[in-house]
Formats: C-alpha cells, sequence, structure tokens
C-alpha cells in the first residue's frame, strides 16, 4: 500500500500488512533517512494495531503530526 502523507517532511509512506495484521516492508519517501529507516525496522513484523498504539500522536517539533503518526494514520486506513 502507499499513502500521501500530510503535514510532514516525508512525502509518502509504502507499507504491506499480512493476513495477521503484521506490519512488515516499511519505506518512508522522502524525510529524515535515519529516522524513518529506524522506524521501518523497529516496526517490521509488529502487530498493526501495537504500532498504532505507541505511535500515535506523536508530534514533530511544532507540527501537529509527525512521520510515526503518519503512519498510524495509514496503518488505520489500511485496517478499516
Amino acid at each position: 500500500m502507499v499513502y500521501r502523507t500530510k503535514g510532514v517532511c516525508a512525502m509518502a509512506i509504502e507499507f504491506e500488512i499480512d493476513d495477521e495484521k503484521k506490519v512488515h516492508n516499511v519505506k518512508f519517501v522522502g524525510g529524515c533517512s535515519g529516522n524513518t529507516q529506524g522506524i521501518s525496522q523497529l516496526v517490521e513484523g509488529m502487530d498493526a494495531d501495537e504500532v498504532i498504539k505507541r505511535l500515535e500522536g506523536i508530534k514533530c517539533g511544532h507540527k501537529p503530526t509527525s512521520c510515526p503518526d503518519q503512519l498510524t494514520l495509514a496503518l488505520k486506513g489500511a485496517l478499516s
């Protein structure tokens, strides 16, 4: 799946969710490379609901959202 982000430096997030609701192959297009690669590695194989629980609401500086928060919106959309 591809999610077009809003309000962050990354332009999009590519990811997969398997039949067991596990998150795989997360790739951010743009954004802070080290941080987004770290997020991608940390959530690999994690249950989507757990990712949402841990990352939802994180802000980036003065912005009302962040790349981790945008990932939770992407996952919520994919699960609904």
